[in-house]
């Protein structure tokens, strides 16, 4: 019986090792990122709590923030690069610097820089209820 609970030991350490080699190599690896810098965040006067947040937002090549939605509408401006935004049921989009796009409230969608070498820029025009300005994540569609 000893025998037995030594060899299972050993399995055990050695499927563990193996998940925690596999997690390390995939941080190591890292995942693009995606940063946001506020540029405003302010609460309209006579407004019973509406806020207007503006957010200058940067993707790494190759950064995608998968399907999820906003409480409020948005307005994407592109500064710089290329990126693809995506609605649930709908063609993919390409945005080029100077273009814009419109997101209704509740809009599932995704969108992510399909470069492999430069960096996506753009602005996110947001006037929200106070609180309701981030968006909500969703289980990828299978």
């Amino acid at each position: 019986m000893t025998g037995k609970l030594i060899s299972r030991s050993i399995l055990v350490a050695t499927v563990g090792a193996l998940y925690l080699s596999q997690c390390l190599s995939a941080i190591a690896q890292g995942k693009p990122s995606i940063s946001h810098t506020a540029l405003l965040n302010t609460e309209l006067a006579n407004s019973d709590g509406k806020q207007v947040i503006v957010w200058d937002t940067e993707y790494e090549p190759g950064a995608i923030n998968p399907r999820h939605l906003h409480q409020s509408a948005i307005t994407f401006y592109v500064l710089s690069g290329t990126g693809v935004w995506q609605e649930d049921g709908k063609p993919p989009v390409t945005l080029h610097a100077g273009d814009s796009l419109f997101v209704p409230a509740g809009t599932i969608h995704s969108h992510w820089n399909a470069s492999s070498g430069d960096r996506l820029r753009f602005l996110e025009f947001i006037a929200a209820d106070k609180g309701k300005d981030r968006s909500i994540p969703l289980p990828s569609k299978n």
